[in-house]
């Protein structure tokens, strides 16, 4: 893809400011700017808009709906000729959605019960070359308790690490969530700190992890100062919905 558009403009200005946010962030806080990762998180956005981010130098894309991301995913290979894009799953995972979830995402940050471990670990054994590496995961965690979201319990994180550090065709790699908005950053830092808690848990009982998925547009500020690795941002990228 040749760059130069105007939207291509507007978008690196918007991937410039995020990752000023970012390393400000990591400044405040001394931690080392290169230690977060940004995934853009481009659902509800066209493939050209994917491209125009990614002619910008930002080359990890989060997306929350298969058949969606699947469209677009395609499209994206035909049109693109730089870097290798690494695409993210980051939306519910439904039973019968896991195969094509294996088949076309690098990581899946939404595991939140052990049927839909088994069932992408299957999916990526049965779908796999001599080159397909395991599929890293994540455990969505519902760290503010609400009834209505998504992820599993904190008591119930110990188990299934165990059981998804085991399948073959999954690599554990930490924890996600999606706490409750707020605008207050104490309160945000809060439900960061219970999940940096938690992977720190899995840690003592020996589990190898390197992920802490947490903080979107409105609060990456407090996810980074509590050790988030990898940021999610949508609306700050690409604009609102």
């Amino acid at each position: 893809m040749n760059g130069g558009s105007t939207n291509e403009t507007e978008s690196h200005r918007a991937l410039s400011a995020v990752e000023r946010r970012i390393a400000d962030a990591c400044l405040a806080c001394g931690r080392d700017p290169g230690s977060v990762r940004l995934l853009a998180v481009s659902k509800t956005f066209g493939a050209e808009r994917v491209l125009e981010m990614a002619a910008c130098g930002q080359l990890a894309f989060g997306e929350n709906y298969v058949s969606e991301a699947l469209a677009k995913i395609e499209s994206c290979s035909k049109d693109w000729t730089g870097p290798r894009l690494e695409w993210h799953f980051i939306g519910p995972v439904q039973s019968n959605k896991t195969r094509p979830i294996a088949g076309h995402f690098d990581w899946v940050h939404s595991v939140d019960r052990e049927k839909i471990g088994r069932r992408l670990s299957d999916a990526r054994a049965e779908l796999a070359t001599s080159e397909t590496a395991p599929l890293n995961v994540c455990i969505e965690v519902n760290v503010s308790d609400e009834p209505t979201k998504h992820g599993c319990a904190i008591s119930e994180v110990p188990a299934l690490a165990d059981t998804l550090a085991a399948l073959p065709m999954l690599r554990l790699r930490g924890l996600m969530a999606i706490p409750a908005p707020t605008e207050d950053m104490s309160a945000q830092r809060a439900s960061f700190e219970k999940l940096r808690h938690c992977q720190e848990a899995l840690v003592e009982r020996g589990h190898s992890l390197d992920t802490l998925s947490m903080g979107m547009s409105a609060d990456l500020e407090a996810a980074i100062a509590e050790g988030a690795t990898i940021v999610r941002v949508g609306t700050a990228l690409f604009g609102k919905r």
